[in-house]
């Protein structure tokens, strides 16, 4: 009988305890709480990026300060500056080749490809395949700045897309433990909770 009172006497006092500890976390919690301000976003504009995308196409970083994202614009202007000077520097190179061509054609023997003595340094079909080389780098040059020009109206396109995302700041993942009725085992698992 002692024994069993014993026992009841320490299930008692584990289970006041279990309960002070309780309403003691309890109140921590409740003290902790403190109510932050909602964050504020932007409405949905849904002409939001087809508008920088227009801006964009009409003046290559006009839909990046549009979008906000001013650091962009040098970038842009950095690399359409790049593909242009090419296309001019493969132009100039090209006119050089094709007039010492004409020249030799003409039977001048004074173009910049021929030498003190009268003996060509590069050779009529070297000339030939130097216009083409310059020709095809010319090509290549426009379309690389045709693509960056692209790529400037797909950037502000999609960073108005993205501004317009609303992330909350509340991001959690909560492990759950799941008990089956049925089978009487546990399931382990992480919720995702995702609210639109």
């Amino acid at each position: 009988m002692k024994s069993r009172n014993s026992i009841l006497l320490i299930f008692f006092f584990l289970l006041t305890g279990q309960l002070f500890a309780q309403q003691d976390s309890l109140k921590f919690k409740a003290e902790r709480v403190v109510e932050e301000p909602a964050p504020e976003y932007k409405p949905y504009d849904p002409l939001s990026p087809a508008r920088a995308a227009f801006y964009s196409a009409v003046l290559p970083g006009l839909g990046q300060a549009y979008n906000g994202k001013y650091w962009k614009i040098p970038i842009v202007y950095t690399a359409l500056g790049v593909g242009v000077y090419f296309y001019l520097n493969n132009d100039d190179q090209y006119d050089r080749y094709r007039d010492a061509y004409k020249s030799r054609l003409a039977g001048k023997t004074t173009d910049e490809f021929i030498d003190e003595n009268g003996t060509p340094i590069i050779s009529t079909s070297g000339l030939i395949e130097a216009q083409k080389f310059y020709q095809r780098n010319k090509e290549i040059s426009i379309l690389v700045t045709l693509g960056i020009y692209a790529l400037n109206i797909i950037d502000a396109n999609v960073d108005a897309h993205l501004q317009q995302f609303n992330v909350s700041e509340d991001l959690s993942l909560k492990p759950a433990l799941d008990y089956n009725r049925y089978s009487g085992k546990a399931g382990y698992g992480l919720s995702l909770n995702y609210n639109f």
